[in-house]
């Protein structure tokens, strides 16, 4: 069972930031052998969630929430992941769930947009997502935009 917390920047303890960074960067970074600047301004935005689930006091997964604007003109989803050792048991899909669920509480009626790596589309489309253009490359890995239209 998972305890979640959504988390805005400044509410971040030091550690548990810590633990967010390393978490992504060990998956983002260094598992999908891709070197690029991991960190950025939307991290620190007043209105960026950080939404993590934990498990034993341990983060098993993360995602981070955008208001409209940042990323793409409505609310966003990225950084969406789970880490290795709590993978392959639908942790993946409750953590979906659940940010969509925080997006609809936070930001009522608006429309999510996201920036999907290209083989998880269909995934994406089981919540409601829609593409939006066709595959590019970011940092070399194949993506394409989604949206879900409220």
């Amino acid at each position: 069972m998972l305890t979640w917390q959504a988390i805005h920047f400044s509410d971040l303890s030091t550690r548990q930031l810590f633990n967010i960074m390393k978490e992504r960067v060990d998956v983002f970074v260094v598992e999908q052998s891709c070197p690029y600047p991991e960190l950025d301004e939307k991290d620190i935005h007043p209105d960026t969630i950080h939404l993590v689930g934990f498990a034993n006091n341990e983060i098993a997964a993360y995602a981070r929430l955008l208001p409209p604007g940042l990323s793409f003109p409505s609310v966003s989803i990225g950084r969406v992941l789970t880490v290795a050792r709590h993978r392959g048991n639908g942790l993946g899909h409750e953590l979906i769930s659940k940010a969509l669920e925080v997006c609809e509480q936070t930001w009522p009626g608006l429309s999510i947009e996201i920036g999907a790596q290209e083989y998880l589309a269909a995934y994406y489309k089981k919540y409601g997502f829609e593409a939006t253009s066709t595959m590019y490359l970011e940092d070399g890995i194949p993506h394409i935009d989604m949206k879900l239209t409220k």
